[in-house]
């Protein structure tokens, strides 16, 4: 079975399911929303509730905040752990990041679409590895496997 990575946003819905699905499919699977016991996760709002207003100065000095390292740690582990990138559809810039990782690392590369604009990049991904539900990840998880 596979060690994946997903990656997605706070604000995807479906984040928790593909997690549900992999898992119940036998993955081992990181979670970001819960990537330790007792840990929920990196927020911006930890480091001060008004982020969203930073101006790109305070941004940089947050990057080396302790609460800002120690989620990286966290993400950055995983990452080099996982054999597989998951990334989940709607999603931003990290998540985008971090599935750059997994193809530049030459690692499994995965995108699980959702409506939205098209992205030629994902051809990167290999066009099997583009998917259309949870089900069609799992199935090519599962082909992967029997090769």
């Amino acid at each position: 079975m596979s060690r994946i990575y997903v990656a997605s946003s706070w604000r995807n819905g479906q984040q928790q399911d593909v997690v549900a699905a992999l898992r119940l499919a036998g993955h081992e699977v990181y979670d970001f929303h819960n990537p330790a016991p007792d840990n929920h996760g990196f927020h911006w709002s930890d480091i001060d509730p008004g982020w969203q207003g930073w101006e790109p100065e305070a941004f940089r000095a947050a990057l080396d905040h302790p609460v800002a390292r120690s989620g990286f740690d966290f993400d950055w582990r995983a990452m080099q752990w996982a054999d597989t990138g998951l990334l989940v559809l709607p999603c931003g810039r990290s998540a985008h990041l971090e599935l750059g990782y997994f193809v530049g690392a030459r690692k499994r590369a995965i995108v699980l679409l959702a409506p939205g604009e098209p992205e030629l990049m994902y051809r990167m991904c290999g066009t099997a590895n583009i998917c259309l539900s949870i089900p069609e990840v799992v199935m090519v998880l599962k082909d992967e496997v029997a090769r």
